[in-house]
């Protein structure tokens, strides 16, 4: 912030900074869906490249099921995105930024690690 720019004033009765509105309904929907280690794992891969479900499957080591049913969790937020090829379902990362999210929060849990 510059010296020229404006703080958000904060709105006591609220206990926020007042301003633009944010959807943190929609941002703390997001978080949910990522708060599994498997969808994690999913982002994780998929931040790879675009992978079939049996991939992912083996790469776990989990049901289909499960892994779509996490694959679906993940669709329904507008993280992943499937394509259909023959009886393949291929899906691939659609929002690059969820990567680096889960970066930065991996460099958050480990930084409390080695804090005091």
């Amino acid at each position: 912030m510059t010296m020229n720019e404006e703080v958000p004033a904060h709105d006591e009765a609220a206990g926020r900074a007042s301003g633009p509105a944010h959807d943190h309904d929609a941002v703390a929907h997001l978080l949910r869906a990522l708060a599994d280690p498997n969808r994690l794992a999913l982002v994780h891969l998929l931040a790879e490249g675009e992978r079939r479900v049996v991939d992912l499957t083996a790469a776990l080591g989990l049901a289909q099921s499960t892994v779509s049913a996490h694959l679906v969790m993940l669709r329904d937020v507008g993280v992943v995105a499937v394509r259909r090829e023959g009886r393949a379902s291929w899906y691939r990362l659609v929002r690059p930024e969820v990567a680096h999210l889960l970066a930065d929060a991996e460099r958050v849990v480990d930084a409390a690690a080695g804090a005091p």
